[in-house]
């Protein structure tokens, strides 16, 4: 949930604020009563005076949207009716309304055959999202609307593969069609134009084996057949039906505009408008061998006193307690260097104290140099990345997993979906359930230490099972960015 005046962002406040603006603009330039901003926002934790929690964050909201408002003037967009709130949003203000608009749009060009601005347009519908919608918020009516956008999108993203594919475009839509195949495995129309795309590009073995894939998903899966749709274009390809063919490209006439693409919009002041581009990676970042440098050089500089500081940061930093026992060795070492160095005196000819003392010092000091290096090189825990066709086939079982999740709780949970530390028969991808797995699992994911462990362990037990990984973000369980970097691995099983 973002917003803008102009070209500044603006700052929305804390989390039940932006919950509230969200309730708003589900209902844009309708009254939202309070009762419903409280049921919408706090569910089944409604605070005891919900009318003026309400009011205080109206009024933070005010003070964001209308800065140059007046305390004692009415406002001009969240304005208070006998019916409850009403946050008036202007035409082409809300990124949804110019998702939708642009669809209206591509449908009407394609009724009247301009399939290649039926196409641009959506495209720049399709361009306008940056990840899961309301990412944060949590609750039934946020999910609903979550829901339902998502499946715009997927209908858009159907409609247009499909115009690709009608203007002759299977070659260059082919890896575009894999991963959204991979991102929806389960909507037909998608896996249906790959396979007519691959029987176009003369793989028809290819389309034939990606035939024989749906069909075994839907089949272990669910227990059916793939559409009569899907298998009249099987048994098309096994005869190679000339009505298969590609059509042939478009010929206009001269001085024939229709195929022109369509003139870009004005840009507006959006109130809410797709989230940019994430910010690119800074350039003055240190490189990993300068930093191993310094680790190494500071044991060696500081005489092997530094070598157990050095690496105790470096065992906060990744979270290892085996870190942290190798700079308490370290310490131990240069402890018993100087108490060495006390023991021995001039009665001690041979001077035994001090010769393992400075061995101490000097296994402290080479030791820490080399660990520093080591640890900074290749921290623990780290694994080789897997190739892009391992992580590939992960997605897609994740994404079957979700499926299962999202539609039929009851077979995920027999599944043991989100459950590595069960035994299993069902490959979910690596996927990990946030409601029943275990401490030892969770508390070894990127990011969650042993401590955020327990704390959501004792959360889910005190206020219940969460229905969404957003919802750690929520309830303060994580970081925001430890929860965007689990969204590939973490799911929400709902309990039975």
């Amino acid at each position: 949930m973002r917003a803008w005046r102009g070209g500044e962002e603006l700052d929305l406040g804390p989390a039940k604020q932006r919950a509230v603006l969200t309730a708003l603009l589900i209902n844009a330039n309708r009254p939202v009563s309070t009762a419903q901003i409280v049921d919408t926002v706090w569910q089944t934790e409604p605070p005891e005076n919900g009318a003026n929690v309400v009011q205080k964050y109206v009024a933070g909201l005010r003070r964001v949207l209308e800065p140059d408002r007046s305390p004692r003037s009415p406002g001009s967009l969240l304005v208070l009716t006998d019916a409850g709130y009403r946050l008036s949003v202007g035409p082409e203000r809300l990124d949804a309304d110019v998702f939708h608009g642009y669809v209206q749009e591509a449908q009407a060009a394609r009724a009247q055959g301009r399939l290649a601005d039926a196409s641009g347009l959506l495209q720049r519908a399709l361009g306008l999202w940056r990840g899961s919608a309301l990412a944060g918020l949590s609750g039934a009516p946020f999910d609903a609307v979550r829901d339902r956008l998502a499946e715009s999108r997927a209908t858009a993203l159907e409609s247009w593969a499909a115009l690709e594919m009608e203007r002759g475009h299977h070659a260059r839509l082919l890896p575009r069609l894999a991963e959204l195949v991979a991102e929806f495995p389960l909507r037909e129309e998608l896996r249906y134009l790959s396979m007519l795309a691959l029987y176009r590009c003369g793989r028809q073995p290819e389309a034939l084996a990606a035939f024989r894939d749906a069909r075994q998903l839907l089949a272990d899966e669910f227990g059916v057949e793939p559409s009569e749709r899907l298998q009249e274009l099987h048994r098309g390809i096994l005869r190679a039906e000339p009505s298969l063919a590609a059509p042939e490209p478009p010929r206009p006439a001269v001085g024939d505009h229709r195929h022109q693409p369509p003139a870009a919009r004005p840009p507006t002041a959006v109130l809410l408008p797709a989230m940019p581009p994430p910010p690119a990676p800074r350039s003055d970042r240190m490189p990993v061998w300068l930093i191993c440098i310094i680790v190494a050089v500071i044991p060696l500089v500081t005489c092997g006193v530094m070598s157990w500081a050095v690496v105790g940061v470096l065992a906060v930093l990744h979270r290892s307690r085996i870190l942290g026992l190798v700079a308490a060795a370290f310490l131990g070492l240069l402890v018993f260097f100087f108490v060495a160095m006390e023991l021995d005196g001039p009665q001690d000819e041979a001077g035994t104290w001090a010769g393992v003392g400075v061995v101490a010092l000097l296994v402290a000091t080479v030791g820490g140099s080399l660990a520093g290096a080591l640890i900074t090189i290749r921290p623990p825990g780290r694994l080789p990345k897997p190739s892009a066709e391992v992580e590939l086939a992960r997605r897609v079982l994740r994404e079957q997993a979700r499926q299962l999740v999202n539609h039929h709780p009851s077979i995920a949970r027999e599944l043991r979906i989100g459950r590595p530390d069960l035994p299993r028969t069902f490959d979910d991808g690596g996927l990990v359930d946030i409601n029943s797995a275990p401490e030892t699992i969770i508390g070894s994911l990127h990011g969650i230490g042993p401590d955020d462990a327990r704390r959501i362990i004792a959360d889910r037990h005190m206020r219940g099972p969460l229905a969404s990984v957003d919802e750690m973000i929520t309830r303060n369980l994580v970081h925001w960015s430890v929860a965007r970097g689990l969204s590939e691995t973490l799911v929400a099983v709902p309990p039975s």
